[in-house]
């Protein structure tokens, strides 16, 4: 294949750009903010489980509070009824004077006892109120951290975004007063070669892959025409000669 020398040049100039856009590619993959972003997410799905079972250990307690303080109410209510007949007089016979001071006795225990369920659940409401006011905090909290990263991970997109546009347009103007041929290997080697078609010669090493050509390499380029378009040996790429190639 021949190409005129500028040209060939201008594929190099192709070749920039597109390493250009790798990197702008390989930044937007890489961002921290991202690794941060999943971190934080993780974190932020456990807290909010954990905050659903506080909740619902809070709601729990809650209707338990409420039908204890219910039975509470209800041997009250019983035990009053039960001393306004003994206060009243209507009860004369011993033994159900004797039965009624019991049963009353018998509430007075029942209502303590209640009434220490009705503590022992609102203690544990309590710890769950806290627990849920704790881990709504830490919820906000992550959120909110989840947001700082999102907005500027979203920044530097709109940053890189910007830069790809500005490099993708001009690669289509620099690619476009190149050979058809020519652009056509280089991009069939740059797919080939991890995104490096074309290479300059310099100093008789392969800017590709970094390889010192050999003597009989080197003596053939030499003899080649100015418009010969050669390739390196080693990586089979695109070698661009230029006034630094050492020949």
């Amino acid at each position: 294949m021949n190409a005129a020398p500028a040209d060939q040049i201008r594929l190099l100039d192709v070749q920039d750009l597109d390493v250009r856009l790798q990197q702008l590619a390989h930044r937007r993959k890489s961002l921290p903010e991202h690794a941060e972003i999943d971190s934080l997410s993780k974190d932020l799905v456990q807290l909010r489980d954990l905050l659903v079972a506080a909740q619902t250990e809070e709601s729990d307690c809650a209707r338990e509070q409420t039908k204890a303080e219910q039975d509470v109410d209800q041997v009250r209510q019983r035990a009053v009824r039960d001393q306004q007949r003994l206060d009243s007089g209507s009860v004369t016979s011993p033994k159900d004077l004797e039965n009624l001071q019991r049963e009353i006795a018998s509430l007075a225990k029942r209502q303590g006892d209640l009434e220490d369920v009705v503590l022992e659940v609102m203690e544990r409401r309590e710890s769950a109120q806290e627990r849920v006011a704790e881990l709504t905090e830490r919820v906000g909290s992550v959120q909110a951290k989840i947001d700082d990263a999102t907005a500027r991970r979203d920044a530097t997109f709109e940053e890189i975004d910007g830069a790809v546009a500005s490099a993708t347009k001009e690669r289509e103007v620099v690619s476009g007063s190149v050979p058809a041929d020519l652009l056509g290997l280089y991009d069939k080697l740059r797919a080939q070669q991890g995104g490096i078609g074309a290479a300059k010669l310099y100093q008789r090493t392969c800017q590709g892959c970094r390889q010192e050509l050999a003597i009989t390499e080197l003596s053939e380029i030499r003899k080649a025409a100015p418009d010969t378009v050669v390739r390196c040996e080693n990586c089979r790429r695109i070698l661009v000669r230029t006034s630094e190639s050492g020949l």
